[in-house]
């Protein structure tokens, strides 16, 4: 593993460590003012970093927040950018009364900006059914 690999792999690390703390602006921390992300519930598109702040709001109020977990992490790195993907799992109760287990997909698009990774793309997915 290369250094740029190993600052992408605690750099994601980190943000699920402040999803599971309810640390907003840890979250935010690493990306971009332009990230365009891709989500599971809507909306289905979010671009720039206050639509992407928003999408937590509706997180918080159905996923169990100390769960976030990462089971899963590959990251590949040049010195320019970079991209992960991995598996992942949360607890929501959006469908239901109760918690209940929710794998999903993520995948993670980065650029070296002044000798520090952002996140310019993040993409959460499920399994279709």
């Amino acid at each position: 593993m290369n250094s740029n690999e190993t600052q992408i792999r605690k750099l994601i690390e980190n943000w699920a460590a402040a999803v599971r703390a309810g640390d907003i602006d840890a979250i935010l921390a690493h990306h971009s003012a332009d990230i365009v992300m891709y989500d599971v519930p809507e909306p289905f598109q979010s671009i720039g970093i206050d639509a992407y702040r928003k999408t937590w709001d509706l997180f918080f109020k159905y996923a169990r927040p100390d769960v976030f977990d990462i089971l899963e992490l590959q990251v590949m790195a040049d010195d320019n950018v970079a991209f992960c993907f991995a598996k992942m799992r949360c607890y929501d109760k959006s469908t239901t009364e109760d918690y209940t287990p929710l794998d999903f997909r993520l995948t993670v698009g980065l650029k070296k900006i002044n000798d520090q990774w952002s996140i310019m793309h993040e993409h959460h997915s499920v399994p279709a059914t």
